[in-house]
């Protein structure tokens, strides 16, 4: 009661700062109006409050599809591969029970073979374990195991530590070695020591209640039905919705609370019966290890290990937006969501669509994603 209290008034005095978010509105709102997707959350925040939050638009295009409030949860994708699969090996590696240098294979026999027997923990965070970005296991398998055998046998794309490939398949290996560390289900491990210790109680895989969940994609080519509250990931789906790569659901307010602690070095404030008191979720040596560019490598590398920093100016935008600064780390999902810190501004910033839907042909969230982190770094600059 004491925790839900504490959230309740912390929301309630949060936009109170005087900031002009004008500016930002517009830009979600042309998203809208384009139909790059008909839902949004956004949430700007720093250490220690939130500076503003809105929902935006509907679940759908629909002129009677339900308004998008605060409550509401949208499938994060691939930002589940930092809230909930780096941050569980965070708390490994604080408890001693993972090097970074620890073969895959002592984890995951079954991968030693075709010349993985090198891969590391470290590779996997890195993306430069020579694995494939993805394979499409719904055209091929029918069970979870069919999945893991592939990937348990798979040949490897290029040498290790040479290059950079995002892939899926490292994000699946390491929710695999957390399960086989832990004894428990990836699921379980998330919800014991990382959303139920920070007060995230709208986050989970398999969402219970799917009518609180903004829906996706239109699955015309799969599942045949309009996916909402499932995670939209094949992978993830094939390997029953709980998956180092994607399959939680959350919104931006929940959301905050994980990055809040990422800011604050580890720290959190645990509000019990007893009182409250601010403790470690993971130590800060591990916050900066992990959401720190990773030196060293072979070719130009903009990885953390598992997050991701601000890259360097390329062809394409900045997800993060040019004004965001070089220290700062976060990472995207594939159906439209993103969340992201700049140290030095103390700033969060979380953006939530569901770009996906019906189709995941609008890429407009490109342009529009840069456009409110660089709005965000002005209207608190102004």
């Amino acid at each position: 009661m004491h925790r839900f209290i504490f959230i309740i008034l912390f929301f309630v005095f949060s936009n109170a700062e005087g900031y002009d978010f004008s500016k930002l509105d517009s830009v979600i709102q042309s998203g809208i109006t384009n139909k790059y997707y008909p839902g949004a959350q956004v949430l700007i925040g720093d250490k220690n409050k939130v500076l503003y939050e809105k929902s935006y638009g509907k679940f759908t295009y629909d002129e009677n599809s339900p308004g998008v409030k605060s409550d509401n949860i949208f499938d994060l994708a691939s930002v589940t591969k930092v809230v909930a699969t780096t941050t569980a090996l965070m708390i490994l590696y604080d408890e001693g029970k993972i090097s970074l240098d620890d073969k895959v294979i002592k984890y995951i026999p079954e991968f030693d073979n075709n010349g993985k027997e090198n891969i590391t923990i470290q590779n996997l965070l890195l993306h430069n374990s020579g694995l494939k970005a993805w394979i499409p296991f719904y055209q091929k398998c029918k069970t979870k195991e069919e999945a893991l055998n592939i990937i348990y046998n798979v040949t490897l794309e290029y040498k290790r530590n040479t290059r950079f490939i995002y892939s899926d398949l490292n994000a699946i290996l390491l929710g695999l070695i957390v399960e086989k560390i832990s004894g428990q289900t990836l699921d379980e491990f998330c919800k014991d020591k990382i959303f139920v210790p920070l007060g995230m109680f709208n986050t989970c895989f398999n969402p219970t209640d799917k009518s609180l969940a903004l829906p996706t994609e239109n699955d015309t080519y799969w599942r045949n039905r309009q996916l909402q509250g499932e995670v939209h990931d094949e992978s993830a789906s094939i390997l029953g919705g709980v998956s180092g790569n994607a399959g939680l659901f959350s919104n931006a307010k929940d959301l905050y609370l994980f990055m809040e602690m990422m800011l604050n070095d580890g720290t959190y404030l645990n509000v019990n019966q007893k009182g409250s008191q601010f403790e470690h979720l993971v130590k800060d040596s591990s916050v900066k290890l992990f959401t720190t560019k990773y030196p060293g490598t072979s070719y130009l590398n903009t990885r953390a290990l598992g997050w991701d920093t601000k890259p360097e100016a390329t062809n394409y935008r900045i997800q993060c937006g040019e004004s965001f600064s070089d220290n700062s780390f976060g990472h995207t999902g594939y159906t439209g969501t993103s969340t992201w810190c700049d140290r030095d501004k103390d700033l969060i910033v979380i953006f939530l669509t569901n770009r996906v839907y019906p189709t995941r042909s609008s890429d407009g969230i490109k342009e529009i994603r840069p456009e409110v982190h660089n709005q965000a770094v002005l209207s608190i600059k102004n």
